[in-house]
């Protein structure tokens, strides 16, 4: 099973100079997307036990556009396995106006990372 979300970066999320999104936004956005996952399974949103194989591959900037998604990869007794991806897949253009932006094709994998989750027993009210 897989969820996907699609955001746009406004300048509230930008974190550095040059409008440049930190890299926290993006894990956040892979947060948000393993809550929606494990509503969809479990009816319940669970808890995060960890990430690992965080890979930041390409900068964010506001007026960017993010397509995240969730996929589930393993299911245990409690625990959840999932992969993560973000895609840009639009890119604003400041350099051709200020309100210019690109659609991507293909759209540019900016960062992709594992985690597992863990939704208690009594919590499960779903069969996965």
């Amino acid at each position: 099973m897989e969820f996907v979300l699609r955001v746009r970066m406004s300048t509230s999320d930008a974190h550095y100079g040059g409008n440049l999104v930190d890299g926290a936004r993006i894990m956040g956005l892979f947060g948000d997307a393993a809550t929606a996952l494990l509503v969809y399974t479990d009816g319940d949103e669970g808890l995060f036990l960890a990430y690992e194989e965080v890979l930041f591959k390409a900068p964010v900037y506001a007026g960017d556009f993010l397509e995240v998604s969730a996929r589930l990869e393993k299911v245990g007794n409690t625990s959840r396995t999932m992969s993560f991806e973000a895609y840009k897949i639009i890119a604003g253009n400041p350099a051709a106006g200020d309100s210019a932006a690109d659609q991507l094709d293909p759209p540019q994998l900016v960062a992709s990372a594992k985690g597992v989750c863990v939704v208690p027993k009594d919590k499960q009210r779903k069969v996965v």
